[in-house]
């Protein structure tokens, strides 16, 4: 039997969910999701954070705030690459797309770099399954960071070139052996994603629709949130598809970009610009679910 909800919700997690300096989300955050699920509204979570983090920094504080029975939320990890279900009992399987992961010889050398270069700064993610990701640890400056990481991302587009892959970073394009570029070098403001170009927000909102239709849950339409410019590929991926959808921008301070669908930020709550990551991530929650107890 299908349902029809209001409108769902496509979340990032890093900055509008979890604080991007503390890494850990906060309680009000997990009760508010909670109630929205409870309430009907679709949650789920579209990530490049691996499906460990989501368990440990999202699920388990869900589970331990009282997940009703019968609620399922989906988490679709690594842009794509990987997906899992959790109720009150805990995470189902996880799947893998093996066709779009990087090489392990890359993975083992961008591994052997950041401990003897970087470690001071930087680690790298042992918990993704697909993407390789190298991380800015929580006690240095993200100044400090934010220096050394595009030395970092040089680096690694030169083992890319050594191992004979396409690589690009931003607007450099370096193609491989076989002329073809089929990786990204994705820099963030605490992290570098290295990963198949096939990878994206647009791949996370496809798998989201196949998740939910496969519930017998098509929303009538979508709020997808995010804090950077790729996170935008999720709106534009729906609104191509014939979806209604709103993009949330919390870290707008990249610049708007001009789209055929809504975008708010947190001066559409009458906040000002100071509010932004999980600050303005709680905001909009709260005012999403007002909207869900509205009568209908």
């Amino acid at each position: 039997m299908e349902t029809r909800p209001p409108f769902a919700l496509l979340l990032d997690v890093d900055g509008p969910i979890a604080s991007p300096v503390t890494r850990a989300v906060r309680p009000e955050i997990i009760t508010l999701l909670l109630e929205l699920g409870a309430s009907g509204i679709p949650v789920v979570f579209n990530t490049g954070r691996s499906d460990a983090f989501i368990a440990q920094q999202v699920m388990e504080p869900m589970i331990a705030a009282g997940m009703p029975d019968g609620l399922r939320i989906h988490a679709i990890c690594e842009k794509g690459a990987t997906w899992f279900t959790f109720t009150g009992a805990g995470a189902g399987p996880v799947h893998v797309d093996r066709e779009l992961a990087v090489p392990g010889e890359f993975s083992d050398a961008i591994r052997a770099l950041v401990s003897s270069e970087y470690a001071d700064h930087m680690f790298f993610d042992e918990t993704k399954r697909a993407m390789v990701s190298v991380e800015q640890h929580i006690e240095v400056s993200n100044d400090v960071y934010r220096g050394l990481q595009e030395d970092f991302d040089a680096e690694a587009m030169s083992v890319m070139t050594r191992l004979g892959l396409g690589a690009v970073r931003l607007d450099h394009h370096v193609p491989g052996q076989d002329d073809t570029v089929d990786y990204r070098i994705d820099p963030t403001i605490i992290s570098t994603d290295i990963e198949s170009v096939r990878l994206g927000k647009d791949l996370g909102a496809s798998r989201a629709c196949e998740l939910l239709r496969h519930d017998g849950i098509v929303p009538q339409a979508w709020f997808t949130m995010g804090d950077s410019r790729t996170d935008y590929a999720m709106a534009d991926w729906l609104h191509h598809n014939d979806h209604e959808v709103s993009h949330v921008d919390v870290r707008p301070e990249d610049g708007v970009p001009e789209k055929p669908y809504e975008i708010l930020t947190a001066g559409y709550l009458g906040l000002g610009p100071e509010v932004i990551h999980d600050d303005a991530g709680l905001a909009f929650l709260r005012e999403w679910r007002k909207a869900s107890l509205a009568p209908r």
